[in-house]
């Protein structure tokens, strides 16, 4: 199966507003694909009509060829996301949230321990993964959340706002994880208000506003669209959201 994420001409309505509005995107095997906005801008609802968690009102929505409504768990099992709320069960210790993430995804026991092993060293949270999870800062709950996604070796990635409560240092570790799923041919896409992260790290970036596409490119392309012949997405995104 080829990793892939493709919302097609989705619109999404809430009420009298449109949060998103005929919008299309798609991210190709061994892409980081940025998904830049302002707040209202319809980023969040856009992934979560990817991760199969809204319904779009009109357009399609797919995982790796496979429609996230038509077969939900299908395509699921080829995704691993990142919601912008890191939601734990707060009466368990990482480690056991995590323990139930891999029955869910069906992962073999033998392979539990040293996958959950492995990525908490990756992620430093070796220290205090046996701990409940009650007592931890958003960063340490940011970071079991990565882990969680990573944990059954998804295909697709669907990301919102990973770096929130994030120390740089580990903002570093996370964004080299990215890159280095994307180098191993998974399909990224990352909503984001940290801009050094999209420029860094993404291959292309789309810039929305009140839920339509604004600029779609590579950062060398966005340059070119620029009226101002901008340089730095800083700006690039002032102009293109004003």
């Amino acid at each position: 199966m080829t990793a892939g994420i493709e919302l097609t001409r989705a619109v999404k309505k809430f009420g009298n507003k449109t949060a998103v509005d005929g919008l299309s995107i798609s991210v190709a095997p061994g892409e980081i694909f940025g998904l830049l906005g302002p707040n209202g801008a319809g980023k969040t609802t856009s992934l979560k009509m990817l991760a199969g968690l809204m319904r779009p009102d009109q357009g399609g929505a797919a995982i790796c060829g496979i429609d996230i409504h038509q077969e939900p768990e299908k395509a699921k099992m080829q995704m691993g996301y990142i919601p912008d709320d890191p939601f734990i069960y707060e009466l368990l210790t990482g480690r056991e949230f995590l323990r139930l993430v891999a029955l869910i995804y069906q992962i073999p026991q033998d392979k539990i321990e040293p996958q959950i092993n492995r990525l908490a060293e990756e992620l430093d949270a070796v220290a205090w993964l046996d701990q409940r999870t009650e007592g931890y800062s958003h960063g340490m709950r940011q970071k079991v959340v990565i882990a969680a996604a990573m944990l059954h070796d998804p295909l697709v990635y669907l990301i919102d706002e990973p770096m929130v409560g994030l120390d740089p240092a580990s903002m570093i570790t996370v964004r080299n994880i990215f890159k280095r799923e994307a180098a191993r041919g998974k399909a990224l896409l990352i909503s984001t208000h940290v801009l050094p992260l999209a420029e860094a790290a993404c291959h292309r970036i789309g810039i929305i506003a009140q839920g339509r596409l604004v600029a779609l490119g590579t950062l060398d392309e966005l340059r070119e669209l620029s009226q101002k012949k901008h340089q730095g997405l800083e700006d690039l995104y002032l102009e293109f959201t004003a």
